[in-house]
């Protein structure tokens, strides 16, 4: 069964449980618009803010559009039922246990297209130094936030925007983007199969497969895709091995393993290592 919950006004309340635990969501490497507060966190989704705090036994999410949360959040999706079939991997036992609070958050396409464009060979920080500095120019929010621009507006924005977010090479991908994702439906891309939609996704400047992967799983919730850094290919190696093959092979190999559970899998993995700095 999913997890209960219920809407009150502004709020989403539901009791402390292990499918849901804020900092290990925020921090797993599938957002990058979340700050720490002094009782929790404030995260941004397009013109959508939340702040998560716990309140006794239990955790409340305070928003200006809670129903658009239990979707960010993926409330309504039984993770019990999904870490208990998983747990038959050793190895993801494991992973499950160290991260059993990891939630796939369903981020908005066209926002998340930009934020791995500059997530690429780059640390937390500094990723999240930039997208702020893109959010200059989107709506306010409140008199703290701005929602993330859209490619409309970002299109507007002179190459002397792009140079001075501290983006490094990224900044001709950020602008080359904005001016073909300017005159894209979402919508309609979002009707794509997978394959199409990562061709799709492969051709705009600066996403390549490892991204591309990025941008379906967290953009537009392909939860069959498998992104494979430097940790993943290390945990192939050592915990499913098949033969040498390239990053994009070893992709395929694992969504075919773990198919509408692979994106899940591959959070619960690389959250574990990485975090914990494993040695592979």
């Amino acid at each position: 069964m999913h997890m209960e919950y219920k809407i009150v006004d502004d709020k989403i309340i539901f009791r402390k449980n292990d499918d849901f635990d804020a900092k290990s969501i925020l921090s797993c490497g599938q957002m990058f618009r979340y700050f720490e507060t002094e009782n929790g966190f404030d995260v941004i989704s397009g013109k959508n803010l939340a702040h998560i705090f716990e309140n006794g036994d239990n955790v409340v999410i305070q928003s200006n559009n809670p129903k658009r949360f239990v979707e960010f959040f993926d409330l309504d999706t039984d993770y019990g039922a999904i870490k208990q079939k998983l747990s038959a991997e050793p190895i993801l036992k494991e992973a499950i246990e160290f991260g059993k609070g990891i939630r796939i958050a369903k981020g908005e396409p066209e926002e998340i297209i930009f934020q791995f464009i500059v997530s690429q060979n780059n640390n937390i920080k500094r990723i999240q130094k930039i997208i702020e500095k893109i959010c200059m120019v989107g709506e306010p929010i409140n008199q703290e936030y701005n929602a993330f621009p859209s490619a409309k507006v970002l299109a507007e924005q002179p190459e002397e925007f792009f140079k001075n977010l501290g983006a490094g090479y990224r900044d001709k991908f950020l602008m080359q983007t904005a001016k073909i994702l300017k005159d894209t439906n979402i919508e309609e891309k979002q009707k794509l199969s997978t394959k199409e939609l990562n061709d799709w996704l492969i051709s705009l400047p600066g996403v390549g497969p490892k991204v591309a992967s990025c941008i379906l799983l967290f953009g537009f919730n392909r939860l069959e895709c498998f992104p494979v850094d430097t940790w993943i290919e290390k945990v192939y190696r050592k915990y499913f091995y098949k033969g040498e093959m390239t990053r994009p092979e070893i992709s395929a190999f694992l969504s075919g393993k773990f198919e509408t559970m692979s994106g899940i899998v591959q959070q619960y993995l690389f959250n574990y290592f990485q975090k914990n700095k494993i040695e592979i």
